[in-house]
């Protein structure tokens, strides 16, 4: 892949990497997970000179992908060891999909927005990654088939915690979810207990709605 090698690009990758570690990205695994995956191929060309910039870019359907510090501030706290069974909710453009990818054994994806699943597919396949399994549907709903799961990224801000959700969840795993309203969110983690669920606030985020059954029912 050309423009994945592209020397430019290789430099970018590179001092992305280092304004993360300033800012306090220490995982080594989510680092190289970054540097090794081209950011650069999940925007649109006209955005494409800014992929390495920290910030959120169109991706088309009305949805954005996250800025970077965003992505390894939600995996460095998910403490992935490369044996887990992953779910995420809202593939998008696949960037997070296949960090995910070099960080997991196996990674669910649910996308609600065809053409939006199909091209991150692509890229997905195009990247190298293979142990990925795509579902076009809702993502509040999971995916109750491959369940339960070790860790669970929602990629979009809910009213609530999805219960679906919860109840597939593996002993000890994780649920990461901007909570609130349609404007501004609580980054939360929600873990489970033999005997209980317990419920932890990290950050304001700022994200798109969940669209969904459990989340918000218009856009």
């Amino acid at each position: 892949m050309a423009s994945a090698v592209n020397p430019e690009f290789r430099g970018a990758r590179r001092r992305l990497v280092e304004a993360l570690q300033a800012g306090g990205i220490s995982d080594l695994a989510v680092l190289k997970a970054i540097e090794e995956t081209p950011r650069h191929i999940f925007v649109p060309t006209g955005v494409r000179h800014r992929a390495y910039e920290d910030s959120s870019l169109p991706i088309g359907s009305g949805q954005t992908i996250s800025q970077p510090s965003v992505h390894a501030r939600y995996l460095q706290l998910l403490q992935l060891q490369g044996h887990e069974r992953v779910l995420e909710i809202g593939t998008g453009s696949g960037y997070q999909t296949v960090l995910l990818a070099h960080l997991a054994a196996q990674v669910f994806s649910i996308e609600r927005v065809a053409p939006l699943l199909e091209k991150a597919r692509d890229i997905v396949r195009e990247c190298g990654s293979r142990n990925v399994s795509f579902l076009l549907g809702d993502g509040t709903i999971g995916w109750r088939q491959y369940a339960p799961y070790d860790a669970i990224l929602v990629s979009a801000a809910s009213p609530d915690i999805p219960h679906p959700l919860v109840d597939q969840l593996a002993m000890g795993g994780k649920l990461l979810i901007p909570l609130g309203d349609r404007d501004e969110q609580m980054l939360t983690m929600v873990t489970r207990l033999p005997d209980r669920y317990e419920r932890r606030d990290i950050v304001p985020v700022r994200f798109v709605p969940l669209l969904g059954t459990h989340g918000w029912t218009s856009p």
